[in-house]
């Protein structure tokens, strides 16, 4: 009994319309971590615009043929805790992520929805 299935398309438009079809793209290791980080609800240290961050990554999306990760920036210094919101970060950004033992709660506002109307949701905790 062949229990397969068939692979799943996600087909977009990027900048300058290069057709993007994820079909093709490997399951690279910064997007298989993220990807964990998010289903076990787990902390994730990354390089990112030149700085290590620590990220509490709640969603993972799709926009115009690019994924992305929302995330609470763990070491931002936030003035109030119902200041904290999330922060969108290029995968094809994140450096170096490291999924770590640590847990966290999401933010009481969380809703597991795309950030914008065209977004495609791919995974949320």
């Amino acid at each position: 009994m062949d229990l397969s299935l068939p692979p799943v398309s996600f087909i977009g438009y990027g900048a300058l319309h290069n057709k993007t079809d994820l079909r093709l793209s490997p399951m690279n290791d910064t997007r298989l971590k993220m990807m964990e980080a998010i289903a076990r609800r787990r902390m994730v240290a990354a390089n990112y615009n030149g700085n290590r961050m620590m990220l509490a990554p709640h969603l993972m999306f799709e926009r115009r043929g690019d994924l992305f990760v929302s995330a609470l920036n763990l070491g931002k210094n936030w003035r109030s805790e119902d200041e904290r919101r999330l922060g969108h970060f290029k995968l094809d950004g994140l450096g170096a992520p490291e999924v770590l033992e640590d847990g966290f709660e999401p933010l009481p506002s969380f809703e597991a929805v795309a950030p914008r109307e065209d977004d495609a949701l791919i995974l949320a905790i």
